[in-house]
């Protein structure tokens, strides 16, 4: 269950720089994304924290950060027209390899 918990933690990630970006527009500061992104990281630490019960502080940890930092570089490209280049895609991938093998060598 603490995976499960880790993932919902990483998706969770995902909520506060997105909320952040949305919250200061040309109209000014926007106080619902602002909310959304306090949200965010209050279940995303509330859920990692379910997850480093059972799970090492180290693994949950770059988990987490790594789930959040792969969401976000997607909704980035995909809400914000942010740059595709192969070299962003390589390094990204460097970052999920890291996920899967602490994953595969986490009990």
């Amino acid at each position: 269950m603490e995976w499960i918990y880790l993932l919902i933690a990483g998706i969770m990630e995902w909520g506060w720089p997105m909320g952040l970006k949305y919250a200061w527009t040309e109209k000014g500061f926007q106080i619902v994304p602002a909310a959304f992104a306090i949200v965010s990281i209050l279940l995303s630490g509330f859920f990692l924290f379910l997850a480093q019960r059972e799970l090492p502080v180290g693994t949950a940890y770059a988990v987490w950060v790594g789930i959040g930092a792969v969401g976000t570089f997607f909704l980035g490209i995909y809400l914000l027209g942010e740059p595709t280049h192969l070299l962003r895609f390589v390094f990204l991938g460097f970052i999920i390899v890291g996920i899967v093998g602490l994953k595969l060598v986490s009990s």
